[in-house]
């Protein structure tokens, strides 16, 4: 498995989430792909997903499938 360069990446968490650190950070700003983090371990590992993919989790949560 190779892991995508995620060099650049601007991770942001809800701003529903408050003051926690019991959240997920995302990265939408890097060509082809979507990073995603735990904001308890900022330099620990993180998963990219395509912005399809992305897309389709998102609207899961929406339409209450996930």
């Amino acid at each position: 498995m190779i892991s995508p360069d995620l060099t650049g990446a601007k991770f942001r968490k809800s701003s529903l989430s408050g003051s926690g650190n019991d959240c997920v950070e995302v990265a939408t700003n890097l060509p082809g792909l979507v990073a995603v983090r735990d904001s308890k371990d900022p330099s620990g590992p993180a998963l990219a997903f395509s912005p399809a993919a992305w897309s389709d989790f998102l609207a899961g949560i929406r339409r209450g499938d996930l």
